[in-house]
């Protein structure tokens, strides 16, 4: 077992490269059209290597969306820290937020998760919620910067930030199964309204 088990790890190719196969694979035919044989063609590995590592499909599943976070959560860090004002920087975390279009792959992962999470157990509904915590904590000390500045009103930051992403949740998952009845560009006009009422402040 342990001669086995270095074998894996010495022959298995990068961690990365099997996270983006299923990444990809997930996007394109949902998490029951992957199998692990399927992807061990892909990245060159066999399925039992493939069990080794994650022991499931679901855990692949959430190892994978902690991939995909792991590098949007940099990408929402550099432009939080960006220079200029709050409004902007909000208007480019709602960008990163929503989806480009119907089954990005990005949101078909949180959509695969969404719909295990009755049949999870306490430590992945904690992964899960890790994630969706971290979202919610930049909206939060975003919104109280821009109070801090005066660019926005006085308001309950928090309640304000589980408002609005409840508001992008709603939108982006019409977007990412693919509806037609509403758009991206409705999506951050939308969202922008409802910014604008609830942190213009009062005027004089």
């Amino acid at each position: 077992m342990v001669a086995g088990g270095v074998r894996a790890r010495k022959n298995a190719p990068p961690r990365e490269e099997v996270l983006a196969a299923a990444m990809a694979t997930i996007a394109e035919r949902g998490l029951d059209g992957l199998t692990m044989a399927g992807l061990g063609r892909q990245v060159g590995m066999s399925s039992g290597h493939l069990l080794y590592y994650f022991r499931t499909k679901d855990e692949l599943l959430l190892q994978t969306l902690e991939w995909s976070e792991a590098a949007l959560g940099l990408e929402r860090r550099a432009l939080l820290s960006r220079r200029g004002t709050v409004a902007d920087r909000l208007a480019a975390y709602v960008d990163l937020y929503v989806p480009e279009y119907a089954r990005d792959p990005h949101w078909t992962l949180w959509l695969e998760v969404w719909n295990r999470s009755q049949n999870a157990g306490p430590e992945e509904r904690e992964r899960q919620a890790a994630i969706e915590g971290a979202w919610h904590r930049d909206l939060v000390a975003l919104l109280a910067e821009g109070i801090s500045r005066g660019e926005f009103r006085q308001v309950d930051a928090e309640r304000v930030a589980a408002r609005a992403r409840a508001l992008l949740d709603g939108f982006s998952i019409q977007l990412a199964v693919g509806l037609p009845t509403v758009d991206r560009p409705e999506i951050l006009a939308h969202v922008r309204e409802f910014f604008t009422e609830a942190l213009t402040p009062p005027a004089g």
